[in-house]
């Protein structure tokens, strides 16, 4: 008797929808590029990361476009405002130095630093939903800031219970950082409800995150594993990964080269899913999924 042969699926490999460069971000590197071949003459520099990606900051510095810390490092020339935004202080000091600004905040992180400014005028006392530590979040804070002391930032629900004392008002106004979860703001709105007689809030989160992460979770449900590309420095890259994680086996990678330190658990996955996080370059998610077609 013949025994019967075991066949070998080949491994399905799929990339999200929604995966890559967001408009803002896509917008920005194109901009600075042009900016640069347009002032072959002038120094360009960008005030902080443009973007949240090593590879991309590199691409940028070969093309002579300087990434600096402080305002100091920008004697003259073009000053690029990444999409993240500043605070007020900083185009005032580029002012008075008279450096030339080129302002790339996204268009999304504008109206998150507008409602907060609103709120602030208001008389509301404002709540950011993100990471204090993050330069969308400073910028919001120091715009809402110039027209009022009661602004605070959050970055979960545990984080809102501790500062819950320092908050008086009966008049909140909530904002949320372009890239968080909906979960969070949802969480926090909840449990601010009771507790006021009058909430506004606004849902910041950028229609590109709220796509990207839709998308992905869908894809995770049908899948073994999720790859998620994208930098550990990026917000809207470790959300997705977060998330995800909940639905599959997930791994955070940066680069093509670190899948070779997952290569058990992409051998024994017949379905894989691949998204990437809003500040990955197209060559990057390609490269990734060469080497995931390899195995």
């Amino acid at each position: 008797m013949s025994t019967p042969q075991q066949v070998k699926k080949n491994k399905v490999i799929t990339l999200a929808k929604h995966a890559g460069f967001c408009y803002g971000v896509k917008r920005a590197v194109e901009t600075v590029k042009k900016l640069k071949q347009e002032n072959l003459n002038k120094d360009v520099y960008v005030l902080g990361e443009l973007i949240h990606n090593a590879l991309v900051i590199q691409e940028l510095e070969s093309l002579n476009i300087k990434k600096i810390e402080s305002i100091n490092e920008c004697p003259s020339g073009i000053c690029v405002i990444r999409s993240h935004g500043v605070p007020p202080s900083v185009y005032k000091e580029l002012e008075e130095k008279g450096v030339e600004i080129a302002d790339l905040t996204c268009p999304d992180v504008k109206k998150v630093q507008k409602k907060a400014i609103e709120l602030a005028q208001s008389e509301y006392t404002v709540i950011i939903v993100g990471k204090s530590e993050h330069p969308e979040v400073v910028a919001i804070k120091a715009n809402a800031q110039e027209y009022s002391d009661k602004v605070y930032v959050v970055s979960d629900l545990e984080n809102l219970k501790q500062i819950e004392n320092q908050i008086e008002s009966k008049k909140i106004g909530v904002v949320v950082q372009t890239t968080q979860r909906i979960s969070v703001l949802q969480e926090i709105v909840n449990y601010l409800l009771p507790l006021v007689a009058e909430l506004k809030i606004f849902n910041t989160i950028c229609a590109s995150t709220t796509l990207r992460q839709e998308d992905a979770q869908k894809l995770a449900k049908e899948s073994d594993l999720m790859v998620v590309v994208g930098s550990k420095n990026s917000a809207n890259t470790t959300h997705l990964a977060e998330i995800l994680k909940d639905l599959a086996a997930t791994i955070h990678i940066e680069s093509d080269e670190e899948l070779n330190n997952y290569r058990e658990l992409i051998e024994k996955a017949q379905n894989i899913g691949v998204t990437a996080g809003a500040s990955t370059p197209d060559y990057l998610i390609n490269k990734v999924l060469n080497k995931l077609n390899q195995y």
